[in-house]
């Protein structure tokens, strides 16, 4: 009975949300699908996102384009205090020409290479690094970093600085979950495959995000790999 009891209170806890990358595609889904009713969410893209104004979630949206050297302090300022239960690092966009054949390593620009490295990459650095004293506010704190199967060993994926700055998120991973296990911080990496009907959907990597939501701060989900069923590898 006791324990049944401390379930429920769990899950009436009221949660304070942070979705960097939040406007569109699987950020969305997470900011309208992942708080619950009476929770906050702090919403920050660079185009406005959904805030929507029946389901009992407080959405509010930061502006911030996250590829900028800046994005972490703006990201702090921004939140000042407050506590933070859950951080989701979903900021990511690749080269124009990724994921067709068309795409040629040599044909990129090296600009577009650079931006795509900050923002899946440097922004997760300079943001995390700042978050600390709002996390350690939190009874049980999560940190889950949106990765890809690009990002893994092997799986003959050629775009080269997408992959390569989704590597780098797998390391930063790794990296600061050892160095916040003082403060019992649970960091996971999700490794997604091809998202899209018939494949990995938004639903499934909202339903694994709430199930490592919900785990105690004695555990700690390290990386889950999500490949599509069609996926090649």
């Amino acid at each position: 009975m006791m324990e049944s009891a401390a379930r429920g209170d769990c899950k009436l806890r009221l949660m304070n949300n942070l979705i960097l990358g939040a406007s569109r595609g699987l950020g969305d889904a997470y900011a309208q699908q992942l708080p619950r009713a009476g929770d906050t969410a702090w919403l920050v893209a660079r185009g406005r996102p959904h805030l929507g104004t029946t389901d009992g979630v407080s959405r509010h949206w930061f502006e911030i384009d996250l590829s900028t050297a800046d994005c972490g302090e703006r990201v702090k300022q921004a939140l000042g205090d407050a506590r933070l239960d859950v951080v989701v690092y979903n900021a990511g966009i690749w080269e124009g020409s990724a994921f067709s054949a068309s795409y040629e390593f040599e044909a990129v620009d090296d600009e577009e290479n650079a931006r795509v490295i900050a923002m899946n990459l440097t922004g997760a650095i300079n943001t995390l690094k700042r978050l600390l004293p709002n996390l350690r506010q939190s009874d049980n704190p999560k940190v889950i970093l949106i990765g890809s199967v690009n990002g893994l060993e092997n799986t003959r994926m050629p775009e080269v600085a997408y992959s390569a700055s989704k590597f780098g998120l797998r390391g930063v991973a790794h990296a600061l979950r050892e160095h916040w296990r003082q403060h019992r911080i649970g960091v996971t990496v999700l490794n997604p495959g091809s998202i899209g009907p018939g494949d990995v959907s938004h639903g499934d990597l909202v339903a694994l995000a709430r199930c490592v939501i919900a785990l105690s701060n004695g555990s700690c989900v390290k990386e889950i790999d999500i490949p599509a069923m069609s996926d090649p590898f």
